[in-house]
């Protein structure tokens, strides 16, 4: 990775990015040892022009903004990170310094979830607790929240329709934990069939 902090004079714009809905969460800017330190620590690290020193996002608040991955643009003069947030990125308490607020993307963090209380063995999880009884007793429960949206697809309830229809995926991401699938995984062979 080779940057040109020289064009803005020791310092380069980063965009942080969420790992999962792609959501913007904040713009800050790097000099060389901002990235370093990004790089050392995993936890994402600016150059504060008002304070005039390293700060690491978090030092303060614990909301760290922990790397995924940090990319260059074509110029090499613009820093792409993503990352997962532990908390509000925003001082004013919001995942984005942009004030935007989506649910796109919120399906990894549900997925992310799942595998979680999974693979911590949490007892008092009802996720857990069905996908310790086995693959049998997941893809019946798949089924039975399909028939559920079905029937729900021939009514006029728009409430009870959607609400089946988050049951079903919900249940269809514990199958594919089931079956060592993630969801990126079917999302990759759905592009590949695009035309």
């Amino acid at each position: 990775m080779n940057i040109d902090f020289e064009k803005g004079n020791g310092l380069v714009p980063v965009i942080v990015q969420d790992n999962h809905t792609l959501q913007v969460l904040m713009l800050g800017y790097m000099n060389g040892e901002a990235l370093a330190k990004t790089k050392q620590e995993n936890k994402v690290c600016f150059f504060s022009r008002t304070k005039n020193r390293l700060w690491t996002k978090g030092e303060t608040s614990g909301n760290f903004l922990n790397v995924v991955s940090i990319k260059t643009d074509c110029d090499n003069d613009t820093i792409l990170i993503k990352a997962n947030s532990e908390g509000p990125t925003c001082h004013t308490g919001s995942k984005s310094c942009f004030g935007e607020e989506t649910n796109k993307g919120f399906v990894y963090e549900l997925e992310d979830t799942i595998h979680r209380r999974i693979d911590t063995n949490d007892e008092n999880s009802y996720t857990n607790q069905l996908y310790q009884k086995g693959i049998n007793k997941v893809a019946q429960k798949v089924g039975e929240e399909a028939v559920e949206l079905i029937i729900e697809a021939k009514d006029n309830n728009q409430e009870l329709f959607v609400n089946e229809a988050a049951d079903l995926l919900y249940h269809y991401l514990i199958l594919l934990k089931s079956k060592g699938v993630k969801f990126e995984d079917i999302e990759a062979i759905l592009n590949s069939r695009k035309r």
